[in-house]
């Protein structure tokens, strides 16, 4: 499973962002889809996931701010993100995983850089 990302930026605090994550390969070995980020001298953390079956799952920090969805057809996942805070900034990568772990996707893309300042 291949995983390219785009979509990060330079915005201001209050503003939206979008992130696009495509999947390609042997597709049908996944369960869920993700958006993990890392800030600068911190651990890598989840963001949000989204399964096959389409359940969601956020970080308490993003929810009601930050929106997973997916595009079957497309084999894409997006992280809508809106009401950004500077907190929010930090390297975002997609990943992907066979089982029900979030905590350890198989599979990971490059990352994208969200920065988030005035």
């Amino acid at each position: 499973v291949q995983l390219q990302a785009s979509g990060g930026g330079l915005v201001q605090p209050g503003w939206s962002l979008r992130l696009s994550c495509a999947a390609s390969g042997t597709i049908f070995s996944i369960n869920y889809m993700g958006w993990y980020r890392q800030a600068p001298g911190k651990q890598r953390e989840l963001v949000a996931t989204i399964t096959r079956a389409g359940s969601t799952n956020y970080a308490d920090s993003v929810k009601g701010r930050f929106t997973i969805i997916r595009d079957v057809a497309k084999n894409t996942v997006y992280l809508q993100m809106s009401s950004l805070k500077p907190e929010d900034t930090a390297v975002y990568y997609c990943a992907a995983g066979r089982g029900s772990d979030y905590s350890t996707p198989n599979y990971w893309g490059q990352g994208t850089l969200v920065t988030v300042s005035s």
